[in-house]
């Protein structure tokens, strides 16, 4: 009771920092909806060797993609926002309050995934008007899975952040991290389309069974393997990344 007291409170905290600068809603959505608008209507041609042959079948390809991009890029560099937090003192001042380490760490991750919901929502709503139809149940479990990776992203970001406190390295280093990983996740273009030493590459990547999942189920193929694998590899790696990071945390409070 107190982890989830705590959490809420952190929570409740975070998000008033939000409220109280809604410019940043306008900012996190310009990009996916340029690729949304300037991209996805280039799949059609792309993916006719898929078997593609309208723009529905291309969003329903494309959109999952693209939410998962989102989750994992917005998740990986939050760590400047914590960085910029322990500079001011922030975090310091809540140290020596009695909440509870892992509640700072998820209340900040739940703001995270609230807002990559709402930025979910929207794309998904744009995405309607080219086509996109997908089965309510199926689309509420998708944006569970999101919420989920964006835990996982976040709190690796932040145990990251934890180990390099540093700016100048932080940047590079989730850019050489982010830039793999999307490619080998198949976020824009699915990998079926890319040769058999590649994509046995990508299964060790677990951004690419995410991919995967979000599709299947954008597809209405809820009982696929994909879902349920991509669903417990998120989970097991969300618990193990927020265990590393709260004990980063705790450790750098002594």
């Amino acid at each position: 009771m107190k982890l989830a007291r705590d959490t809420w409170l952190i929570f409740q905290r975070q998000m008033l920092l939000v409220v109280r600068s809604p410019s940043w809603i306008g900012f996190a959505l310009a990009q996916p909806i340029t690729y949304l608008l300037l991209f996805a209507p280039l799949l059609k041609l792309a993916l006719s060797a898929e078997g593609v042959t309208s723009y529905a079948q291309a969003y329903r390809i494309y959109v999952p993609g693209l939410l998962t991009l989102t989750a994992v890029l917005g998740g990986l560099f939050t760590g400047f926002g914590l960085l910029a937090e322990i500079r001011s003192g922030i975090i310091e001042r809540a140290r020596v309050t009695p909440v509870s380490r892992l509640a700072l760490i998820l209340g900040r991750a739940l703001r995270e995934v609230v807002m990559l919901l709402l930025q979910s929502v929207v794309i998904t709503v744009l995405a309607l008007f080219f086509g996109l139809k997908v089965p309510i149940g199926d689309l509420l479990l998708a944006y569970l899975l999101l919420g989920l990776l964006t835990i996982f992203a976040v709190a690796l970001s932040y145990g990251l952040t934890l180990r390099v406190h540093n700016e100048a390295v932080l940047g590079p280093m989730m850019t050489t991290i982010s830039q793999p990983i999307m490619l080998l996740s198949g976020v824009l273009l699915p990998l079926t389309l890319a040769p058999l030493w590649l994509h046995r590459i990508a299964e060790w990547n677990p951004f690419y069974w995410t991919t995967n999942g979000m599709r299947a189920l954008f597809q209405g193929h809820t009982g696929a393997s994909s879902v349920w694998q991509s669903l417990i590899i998120v989970v097991v790696l969300a618990v193990l990344t927020l265990g590393w990071s709260m004990r980063l945390f705790a450790r750098s409070a002594q």
